[in-house]
């Protein structure tokens, strides 16, 4: 077979230069396609789903949410393992698929089996799919410089404008927030009030809800004109909130601020930021969306942050806290630079062994055509160029070269005892 295929390929040259030709140009192609990233992304492929149920405690999260979700997602086809986790006011469930799953396929199953599964938790407590991320995703971190606005204001600002422009970035799954205060209107109830206007918690607590809103009302005619009428009741401030009616009392209505005092407040923290002991920052994390290019996917959120630059109050800018295209440039630059090494020391070695340009050239022409079909096959395996997968390449590098250093002697060897045969034995 192999005898064969030599003869077919030293019989139609132009054939086999035809078509190394062309994986040269799709393997070039590949290398341009191909993610780059520093580390592979080993991580299992599961959909997580979490769930909130603050005020609760563990057992109960376990009893009423954990359980009956992952009871509930056992059904799902291709499965391979569910974990579970259940904490103080929340629930995480793991649902790892089988490793040639399609994640957004899982997703879409995951999502499916959700809608069947809310009926069973419950009132109130809703579960929710979490980023297409995985934890080798954190491809950025940063934040804002902004020694003179308090950490509500750098919060809010994170949360309803960095944020929300940056999750608009090619690639990028999710910008989660950390650090500083959410800011929140707190009411702090005085209950010796309630007892004396006879005004229950739960009372505040739905009037307050139910006020918090704008309700929908018909159309008004009057001398020929149409009116719309709605009732505007979303809050706005602090003042919107004291006026908020909670009950009655003789007639008089009783106002929240007949009954408690309110004030903007941060949410309650589990725990702070603060970077190299200079003080308390707020920030965020880009999450890479699963399988994307990492250095592209950094480069355009380092573009747009620049547009969002623009738009920052004076005096708070961004600051880099981890950077991974630094990590991925080092890698490519150290991995080509041994690549480049190996390749002319092998240059090197096959010219002065067998003193031969042409035959030198046979093998070393081998060099390009070979890499240029690994990334072919990496592109079609999904596989990102990193730290293992073109160090494997570099490793191979002497071993490319070997057939054709031995079909070379082979060839010489065989020339040579054609050569030193009588002249009637050629024949």
């Amino acid at each position: 077979m192999i005898e064969k295929l030599i003869s077919f390929s030293l019989r139609n040259r132009y054939l086999v230069i035809t078509i190394a030709s062309g994986l040269f140009i799709w393997g070039w192609f590949s290398i341009q396609r191909n993610p780059v990233d520093a580390i592979p992304d080993l991580s299992e492929n599961q959909v997580i789903v979490s769930t909130e149920w603050m005020g609760r405690s563990p057992q109960l999260i376990e009893d009423q949410v954990t359980y009956p979700l992952v009871s509930n997602f056992q059904g799902i086809p291709k499965i391979k393992n569910i974990r579970g986790t259940s904490m103080f006011g929340m629930s995480f469930v793991y649902i790892v698929f089988d490793d040639n799953v399609d994640l957004y396929w899982a997703r879409t199953r995951v999502f499916e089996r959700l809608n069947y599964a809310q009926r069973l938790l419950p009132q109130g407590v809703t579960p929710s799919l979490g980023p297409d991320g995985t934890g080798v995703g954190h491809v950025f971190w940063y934040t804002l410089d902004a020694k003179k606005m308090p950490l509500g204001d750098q919060r809010a600002l994170q949360d309803w404008y960095i944020k929300f422009a940056l999750q608009t970035v090619p690639g990028v799954s999710e910008v989660a927030s950390f650090g500083g205060f959410e800011k929140q209107y707190q009411l702090i109830v005085d209950p010796v009030k309630l007892q004396y206007y006879n005004v229950s918690l739960m009372d505040v607590m739905n009037k307050v809800r139910a006020n918090n809103n704008d309700v929908g009302g018909r159309k008004f005619e009057m001398s020929d004109m149409s009116y719309i009428i709605r009732g505007l009741g979303y809050v706005k401030s602090i003042a919107d909130l004291q006026s908020i009616a909670v009950g009655n009392y003789n007639g008089i209505p009783v106002r929240v601020k007949d009954v408690a005092s309110v004030q903007m407040g941060g949410d309650l923290r589990l725990g702070i930021v603060d970077q190299n002991g200079t003080g308390e920052v707020v920030g965020g994390i880009v999450v890479m969306r699963y399988g994307e290019n990492a250095d592209q996917v950094i480069k355009a959120v380092k573009i747009k942050m620049a547009d969002v630059q623009k738009g920052l109050p004076d005096g708070v800018t961004f600051k880099t806290a981890y950077d991974r295209s630094t990590l991925i440039e080092a890698t490519l630059k150290t991995i080509k630079g041994k690549l480049l090494e190996e390749i002319i020391m092998v240059c090197l070695v096959v010219l002065i062994f067998l003193f031969h340009w042409r035959s030198a050239l046979s093998i070393i022409i081998q060099l390009p055509i070979t890499i240029a079909i690994s990334f072919i096959l990496l592109d079609a395996f999904g596989l990102s160029s990193n730290l293992m997968s073109l160090t494997g390449i570099a490793l191979a590098i002497g071993v490319v070269v070997d057939n054709g250093i031995i079909m070379s002697e082979n060839s010489y060897r065989n020339l040579s005892v054609w050569q030193n045969k009588p002249e009637d034995e050629h024949k």
